[in-house]
């Protein structure tokens, strides 16, 4: 039977205690398997991610890992373990997704996924409430025409990475690149102050781009209100008018579990970024290729 989830004590736990099977496995064992050196321990987010479920319910029996586990935590402790394994070349894997400043910090690969489990590119969509474009049509019309690439949110979730404000870091790219924001401000009159809530989960791209937009949307006259919820509530608050938008939808895989329960409450204003992936990440060093690989 697959042991599919540890708790989030063991998350943590594996943020500073991972070593305990790295470095002697690294280089003074050649004879242990990947499973033998990682504890057979997949580090893993948020319970709630679409992300884990996919992991936990489709891949791991598809590849048939029965001895594996996924391990439940945060992207904040993903990411600190695979900070500590990676500053000493200790073997891990965690479940990941790109855009994500992780891989411009760290030389990283991702399993290849032979079966297709994971999909291809996921999409990052709008989402806004019913009745925005009557309420507010050029906070509307901003939003419908917000759209940018994987490397400009790199470049916002760098700087917040490395200890500038999200705020700030949203500031400093909205003007170096006035040629990209005025494709979404044009044809957008100004505003007197009207209030525009936008709801994001605490997931590093999706800071980056709701503080992005909160930027704009200020610059044109608005009065922007940012909501910290979970992916649910997030979803919840759109759909029941309590929040007016969301520009961090994951799908059609992330999300695809709230968006198949609200659907008919919101409106899906299409993608604002695209080429996204989902997938098992690896340290660039680590003698694996395939996700077929964790099963030797």
């Amino acid at each position: 039977m697959i042991k599919k989830i540890v708790g989030i004590t063991s998350a943590l736990a594996l943020t500073f205690g991972l070593a305990a099977c790295g470095s002697e496995e690294q280089s003074g064992s050649t004879t242990k398997t990947v499973g033998e050196q990682v504890d057979y321990k997949i580090v893993g987010i948020d319970p709630g991610a679409g992300l884990m479920k996919l992991t936990i319910d489709e891949v791991m029996p598809g590849y048939e890992l029965d001895d594996w586990e996924v391990v439940e935590g945060s992207g904040a402790a993903m990411a600190a373990a695979l900070k500590k394994a990676y500053d000493k070349e200790e073997p891990i894997i965690v479940t990941g997704w790109s855009p994500h400043w992780k891989f411009a910090s760290y030389d990283l690969k991702y399993l290849e996924d032979p079966q297709g489990i994971y999909g291809g590119a996921e999409d990052v969509n709008t989402i806004v409430r019913q009745g925005l474009s009557e309420d507010h049509p050029d906070a509307y019309k901003l939003l419908d025409q917000f759209n940018w690439e994987p490397a400009h949110i790199e470049t916002v979730m760098n700087l917040i990475q490395e200890g500038t404000d999200p705020e700030d870091a949203a500031a400093q790219w909205v003007s170096e690149n006035e040629d990209v924001v005025s494709a979404w401000t044009e044809g957008v009159n100004e505003a007197d102050g009207d209030e525009i809530k936008l709801l994001y989960v605490a997931w590093d791209d999706v800071i980056a781009s709701t503080n992005v937009v909160a930027n704009v949307l200020e610059s044109v006259g608005y009065e922007v209100n940012l909501i910290q919820v979970d992916a649910g509530p997030m979803w919840a608050g759109v759909a029941d008018g309590s929040g007016d938008a969301l520009v961090g939808a994951w799908l059609p895989t992330t999300h695809a579990d709230y968006y198949a329960e609200y659907e008919g409450k919101f409106e899906d204003l299409g993608a604002n970024l695209s080429g996204t992936k989902l997938g098992l990440v690896v340290p660039a060093y680590m003698d694996i290729d395939s996700i077929e690989d964790l099963k030797e």
